[in-house]
């Protein structure tokens, strides 16, 4: 069984026991989240519209924070010499799937 949730303004497919990282939910370590589903299978059984995805759910736990990769950038304007570097890294959430309920 697997579904697709919707988090940080991504989709992504989960199942069961899975690590996912995900935008910064601002949760401590060892929180428990739950996500309404976007879409849920069930072997041959597909659940996707609002009246049929009304009592499912997807648990998680926080396991932790990570940074992403460092994005670096530079501009430059020739005649004025002028000249920005700048710099940015993603904080991201590291969850483990815990529970998917069909209701």
């Amino acid at each position: 069984m697997y579904a697709v949730i919707e988090t940080g303004g991504k989709q992504e497919r989960v199942a069961e026991g899975q690590q996912l990282r995900v935008e910064l939910l601002g949760e401590a370590p060892g929180a428990e989240i739950t996500f309404t589903p976007v879409l849920l299978v069930d072997g041959a059984t597909v659940l996707a519209t609002p009246v049929q995805l009304a009592g499912t759910t997807v648990t998680a736990t926080v396991t932790g924070e990570e940074l992403g990769p460092k994005v670096r950038g530079f501009t430059y304007k020739p005649k004025s010499n002028q000249s920005t570097r700048w710099g940015h890294r993603q904080r991201y959430s590291t969850i483990t799937i815990t529970g998917i309920s069909a209701g």
